[in-house]
């Protein structure tokens, strides 16, 4: 699903409107409707409560007072409270829907300033507030009398009055994941056409609640022309990525993981990789580990085969096992670098990254190796995948982990843009990029994989993905998806929970998480089969 900035929102009702002529008295008439209904869908015995919409004069203001007509069509008492301004200050299409609440024998409390808030916000704490103060086109901190206003309906919030924001809670920016001042608390949020960014990411995600996205008549094509280059992935899109395999495939077909991971005490990671490519439908995976971690991450898998690379005594990487190395590559099909290594590998893996004949996944120890030398990582043969946690993203960058976390998207499409790779940001709601700015939002997962050998595992999948044939980008994110979704299945099901969750219990689950989303494809095969219509990916 396309998510949009505030801007692009604003270019995709112009469109809609100018271009093909769909008028605006329509848009808000079918916004304030979806608002209402959306209300009484998320609050039982709406008829015996008491309503309060918060308007402003702009256009959220207007949904409010076709939300209000709406409620009242369904036998649900409302009044509006008409915030920095007076109704004969109303235009526009708000004008037309405040006379349309009062043509109806709606009740609407002018509140113009600040002597006329503090006596009417005596009335607030009842049983709902709908915010339609400010929607997507908010670009500042509020201030004054909207400020106050928020403070009123956060501190009802908190006395248990429930709270619904009309697109975005007011104080926010649809453009971006921070609070920049007083923003609304709420308990829903209707917002229209596509989810904006402040929907899905923290820290405002944290205030919107429940999130529904209505349809309120805006044309696919209005979305489209506006070029949305940031997306939250859905579970039957994340099926369409799907390898297919054919009956007469054997493991030779289905790709051959090379990892160069692993040192002495950290064998576990190169075999969680090695393992984690296997479940994701590698035919084969060689794990390539210092000598004297070789015998160890054989311990754990039959199934993973073993060669030896030039190390010291103490299990790192020494002068020679890059070369090794890129003799083993020659006869596969994707590699995995770096989970275990230790830092003292570091020369090694710059030489065998910048060398490698095929596809790479880069993750840990193989990413700390370009610290502070991001662009280094473009100068290579073959694409490459790059899976830093907020830590290495931090030394890549040059930043603070704190700079990272405070636009991930923004810190995934530099590590994209710089390394000419595709970039996943590791975390809640990870981050996969590419080097045009296209960048997806990942919603499975959950804080049950906040512990060791997450990343190994997921760096496994991405390769064994690509091994079967995938492009980077859908290994990334499909990978990513898979990973965070079988996290979530085995807490569902009872078999662990999130303090007792670890990366080989998440590996065990991938078979559920693989088998639902080819539940969903076989869906939407079957949906294109009946109807004729073709899914646009």
């Amino acid at each position: 699903m396309d998510v949009l900035d505030g801007e692009r929102m604003r270019q995709a009702d112009r469109i809609a409107i100018e271009k093909m002529k769909i008028p605006g008295l329509v848009l808000m008439e079918n916004a304030g409707r979806a608002v209402a209904e959306a209300m009484l869908d998320e609050f039982a015995g709406l008829t015996e409560r008491r309503v309060f919409v918060v308007a402003g004069p702009g256009n959220n203001g207007g949904d409010g007072f076709v939300a209000a007509r709406h409620l009242a069509r369904f036998g649900i008492s409302a009044v509006v409270l008409l915030v920095g301004a007076t109704r004969a200050k109303l235009a526009g299409d708000t004008a037309a829907m405040a006379a349309a609440w009062h043509g109806i024998g709606g009740e609407t409390i002018e509140i113009p300033d600040t002597k006329r808030w503090h006596a009417a916000a005596a009335f607030l704490p009842g049983d709902v507030i709908v915010d339609a103060l400010f929607g997507t086109g908010l670009d500042r901190p509020l201030a004054g009398l909207p400020a106050e206003v928020v403070e009123t309906i956060n501190r009802a919030a908190d006395a248990g009055t429930a709270v619904v924001a009309v697109d975005l809670p007011s104080g926010l920016s649809a453009s971006s994941s921070e609070v920049p001042g007083p923003a609304v608390q709420a308990d829903l949020t209707v917002t229209f056409a596509r989810p904006k960014v402040a929907h899905l990411l923290p820290p405002a995600e944290h205030l919107c609640g429940t999130v529904t996205v209505a349809d309120i008549g805006i044309p696919d094509a209005a979305i489209y022309a506006t070029d949305p280059d940031l997306h939250w992935v859905l579970l039957d899109e994340a099926a369409l990525m799907l390898p297919e395999r054919a009956p007469e495939d054997h493991k030779g077909h289905c790709g051959h993981v090379l990892v160069v991971a692993g040192s002495t005490g950290r064998a576990g990671a190169a075999a969680l990789t090695g393992w984690g490519a296997l479940r994701a439908g590698a035919g084969l995976v060689t794990v390539a580990a210092p000598a004297p971690a070789r015998a160890e991450v054989g311990q754990f898998a039959a199934e993973l085969m073993t060669e030896a690379l030039p190390a010291t005594r103490d299990g790192v990487l020494t002068k020679g096992a890059a070369a090794r190395a890129l003799d083993l590559a020659g006869d596969c099909s994707v590699l995995a670098v770096g989970p275990g290594l230790g830092a003292g590998a570091a020369a090694e893996v710059r030489a065998l990254v910048k060398d490698a004949p095929i596809p790479v996944v880069l993750d840990a120890d193989g990413i700390n190796a370009f610290a502070g030398r991001l662009t280094a990582l473009a100068r290579r043969r073959a694409p490459l995948v790059a899976t830093p946690h907020p830590g290495e993203a931090a030394r890549l960058l040059g930043a603070s982990v704190e700079e990272v976390q405070a636009d991930r998207v923004a810190a995934a499409r530099a590590i994209a843009r710089g390394a000419n790779a595709v970039a996943v940001l590791k975390g809640y709601r990870t981050i996969v990029a590419d080097p045009s700015g296209t960048a997806f939002i990942n919603p499975s997962g959950n804080p049950g994989m906040a512990t060791a050998g997450m990343g190994d595992a997921l760096t496994g999948i991405v390769a064994g993905l690509m091994a079967q044939g995938l492009e980077p980008l859908d290994a990334a994110v499909l990978g990513v998806f898979l990973h965070g979704l079988a996290a979530d299945i085995a807490i569902d099901d009872g078999t662990e929970t999130e303090a007792t969750l670890t990366a080989g219990a998440v590996l065990e689950a991938l078979s559920e998480a693989f088998e639902r989303l080819g539940d969903a494809a076989a869906e939407e095969d079957g949906a294109e089969g009946a109807d004729g219509a073709g899914h646009a990916h």
